[in-house]
């Protein structure tokens, strides 16, 4: 059997090393796994009359998130389509914007998504909702996506 001699002067048996030595890993892997999920929504804004929305692609993004969440507005029952600023429906009653962050853990995930519901005109922000998953507890793509809208549209219909 195995003892350690602590700072004390005392033994410590194998068994409670062990013990302790897990006790130490579990609070180090729950460091490693952090999540967050939130949404606003300005009390003036009606998500719920709003029926056709304009996905605007983020630039930089070549992994086809707007497509993703025209998908979902769709799944929604709302009218919904994506491209680039100058392809903007000048019908729309919002424009969705975005911005996708990436993280490489032995394979690349999304660490975090934040969408933005605007207004056409002023561009002003309606509403928002961000995802925060570390790599232990990611999703992917589409369930985050899922998410972040679902909680928009939650806080929307709690004003």
């Amino acid at each position: 059997m195995s003892t350690l001699i602590t700072p004390t002067g005392g033994f410590m048996r194998g068994a409670q090393l062990c013990c302790i030595l897990l006790a130490l890993c579990a609070l180090l892997l729950a460091g490693c796994s952090s999540q967050n999920l939130r949404a606003d929504v300005d009390p003036s804004s009606n998500l719920a009359e709003m029926s056709s929305f304009y996905v605007q692609r983020l630039p930089a993004d070549t992994r086809g998130v707007e497509k993703l969440i025209a998908a979902e507005l769709l799944s929604l029952g709302k009218r919904a389509s994506h491209g680039d600023t100058s392809t903007v429906d000048p019908e729309v009653d919002a424009i969705v914007t975005y911005i996708d962050k990436w993280m490489w853990d032995i394979t690349m995930y999304m660490i975090e998504l934040r969408v933005e519901i605007r207004d056409p005109d002023t561009r002003y922000i309606l509403a928002s909702g961000e995802s925060y998953r570390t790599s232990l507890v990611r999703k992917n793509p589409e369930e985050m996506v899922k998410e972040v809208i679902a909680e928009i549209m939650n806080e929307a219909e709690g004003l």
